[in-house]
C-alpha cells in the first residue's frame, strides 16, 4: 500500500492527535492542523513531532484555523504546492457545548457552528476542487452517536452534528461519479477534552430562569471527569483505528461507521440500519439509485 497524503484538522488533542500519530506510523503523509501552533499549541505540535520522529515516521503540523476562510485556504494551498496532492480529509475540529440549550445565544450557537459545520465546509470546498481533478479522495466527517440521538443539555451540539452528518451525506451522492467517498464516523462516549473545554452558555438570565435545572450540566461534566471504569476504561485509540482503516480501504466505504466503547451500545447501528433503505428507496423513486 502507497502512502497517503492526509489532512487532519483539529489534530491538537483527542480523536485528531491519536488520529495522526496512527496514520504516520502506517506510513502515510499526515499533516496535523491546529490553531495557534507557535503559542498555546507549541508544545502539542512539537509532542507530535517527536512521537511520529521517534518511530522512524514524519508528521508535519501546520496552523490552520477552520472557523477562518482564509485561514483554511491558505493552509490547503500550502499542502498541494508542497505534496502535490490531498487524498484524504480528516474533519475533526470540533467543540462540546453542555448546557441549558435556551441559554445559548444566536451568538453562542453561530461561534460552535462556525467550526463544528462550517469548518468542515470550508475545509471541503477547499479541497475538493483537487480531488475532483485527480478523480479520487476521501472525506472522513467525524460526528458522534449524538449526530443521530439527542440528549438534554446537548442541544446546540447535536444540532451541529446532525447538520454535518446531513452535509456529509449529500457529498456522499454528489462526488460518487469524481471517484470520491464522503463518510460519516460516529464516536461514543470516549473520554476527551471536549466536556472539559465546553463553551458556557452566555444568557444568565435564562440559566436563572431554570432554578435547579440549571445544575444538571455541571453534573454531566463532574460525572465525564470522574466517572470513568478504571478496571476497563474506554479507548480513544479505536476511533483513530477506525478512521485509518477507512484510509486504507481499496473498495467504496461504507458511509457510516459507528465506534463505541466496549460493551456500551446505544442502538445507532440500528438506527442507521432502519433508515438506510428509506433513504435508498427514496432516491431509487426519483431515478438517482445510481449515486448510492
Amino acid at each position: 500500500m502507497s502512502g497517503k497524503v492526509v489532512v487532519v484538522t483539529g489534530a491538537s488533542s483527542g480523536f485528531g492527535k491519536l488520529t495522526v500519530l496512527e496514520l504516520a506510523r502506517r506510513g502515510h503523509t499526515v499533516v496535523a492542523t491546529m490553531r495557534d501552533v507557535e503559542g498555546r499549541n507549541a508544545m502539542v505540535r512539537s509532542e507530535l513531532i517527536d512521537a511520529a520522529k521517534a518511530e522512524g515516521h514524519g508528521l508535519q503540523v501546520l496552523e490552520m484555523d477552520v472557523a477562518d476562510e482564509a485561514s483554511v485556504n491558505s493552509t490547503i494551498d500550502q499542502v498541494i504546492k508542497q505534496h502535490g496532492k490531498i487524498d484524504v480529509l480528516v474533519n475533526n475540529a470540533g467543540l462540546m457545548p453542555v448546557g441549558i440549550t435556551e441559554a445559548y445565544t444566536v451568538a453562542d450557537v453561530e461561534r460552535l457552528f462556525a467550526v463544528n459545520f462550517f469548518g468542515a465546509v470550508r475545509a471541503d470546498r477547499a479541497v475538493l476542487p483537487h480531488m475532483r481533478a485527480a478523480g479520487s479522495g476521501l472525506l472522513v466527517h467525524v460526528t458522534s452517536l449524538m449526530g443521530r440521538v439527542v440528549f438534554p443539555f446537548f442541544g446546540t451540539y447535536s444540532a451541529s452534528k446532525f447538520a454535518l452528518e446531513g452535509l456529509a451525506e449529500a457529498y456522499r451522492y454528489e462526488l460518487k461519479g469524481f471517484g470520491i467517498d464522503s463518510v460519516i464516523v460516529e464516536p461514543g462516549p470516549f473520554p476527551s477534552n471536549l466536556i472539559s473545554s465546553s463553551p458556557e452558555p452566555s444568557d444568565q438570565t435564562v440559566l436563572a430562569s431554570y432554578g435547579e435545572v440549571a445544575a444538571i450540566p455541571g453534573q454531566i461534566k463532574a460525572h465525564a471527569s470522574d466517572g470513568q471504569d478504571e478496571a476497563n476504561p474506554p479507548r480513544p485509540q479505536r476511533v483513530a483505528d477506525a478512521i485509518a482503516e477507512l484510509v486504507e480501504a481499496t473498495e467504496r466505504r461504507p458511509l457510516r461507521t459507528v465506534v463505541m466503547p466496549e460493551g456500551l451500545d446505544f442502538g445507532v447501528h440500528r438506527l442507521n440500519e432502519a433508515v438506510s433503505p428509506i433513504q435508498n428507496d427514496m432516491l431509487t423513486s426519483f431515478g438517482m439509485s445510481s449515486m448510492l
